[in-house]
């Protein structure tokens, strides 16, 4: 599963780590990004000390089998992430994918609470349309993208489109889990995940969308037209 930051992905991978057929990852190129780029990301440090830090490590323990043995694997990766040599083309043909997205407003709003936001390419909007049309390309099928909001508005809806998509039967039990840390979550959970960490579900329809002004309007801007192109695509 693609996306860009604060597009709900950390409560994606609690639904999916719900399913008793399913390991979850956490964004397991995040500590070679941070080491790459020198990005002053909230808990840098602590995140590269945890982690494996080779991309091309990390890229092949994610095309082996799932860890625990599970029937499902579930990661939870960013564009944005896949930095020098490494992309999407790197598991073409041994993933599936699939994609999140949200409105730019929403997602500069969220993002604008937990770090600095200096630039579009942060969120990710690009990464994320280019590596829609590489599988296009690759395939010749749109794969599934799904839209946070919709997944919001009705949770069991569009997480059973998406299964369906996907080749998985449904699960009940990808509605709920359990308050708190997860295991799986990444060391920077710390700082990031502090709304999913109380919830036990999805938080429900989303309201109104957010009023932004000076430079956080002109980043929402300049990832409009990416986004309308992902959402015309998107599940419905």
């Amino acid at each position: 599963m693609w996306s860009g930051p604060r597009n709900i992905s950390t409560a994606m991978m609690r639904a999916f780590s719900s399913r008793p057929d399913t390991h979850v990852s956490d964004e397991p190129f995040y500590g070679a990004f941070l080491k790459a780029t020198g990005e002053p990301h909230p808990m840098a440090a602590e995140t590269i000390a945890d982690m494996d830090c080779d991309w091309r490590s990390v890229a092949q323990k994610q095309k082996g089998d799932p860890p625990d043995g599970s029937a499902v694997w579930y990661q939870k990766h960013m564009p944005h992430h896949m930095v020098g040599e490494i992309g999407l083309g790197e598991f073409l043909e041994s993933h599936r994918h699939a994609f999140l997205i949200r409105a730019p407003e929403c997602v500069v709003a969220s993002y604008r609470k937990k770090n600095e936001l200096r630039e579009p390419e942060m969120l990710g909007f690009a990464q994320v349309r280019d590596y829609v049309e590489q599988v296009i390309e690759a395939t010749g099928d749109v794969p599934p993208i799904v839209d946070s909001d919709d997944i919001l508005e009705d949770p069991e809806t569009m997480l059973r489109k998406l299964c369906a998509a996907l080749g998985l039967d449904w699960n009940v039990a990808m509605l709920s889990w359990e308050e708190g840390p997860h295991p799986q979550d990444g060391v920077w959970g710390a700082h990031w995940y502090d709304r999913v960490n109380r919830s036990t579900g999805f938080a429900g329809a989303p309201g109104p969308m957010p009023e932004l002004e000076g430079d956080y309007a002109r980043v929402a801007e300049a990832c409009a037209a990416d986004y309308a192109w992902l959402h015309e695509r998107a599940i419905a």
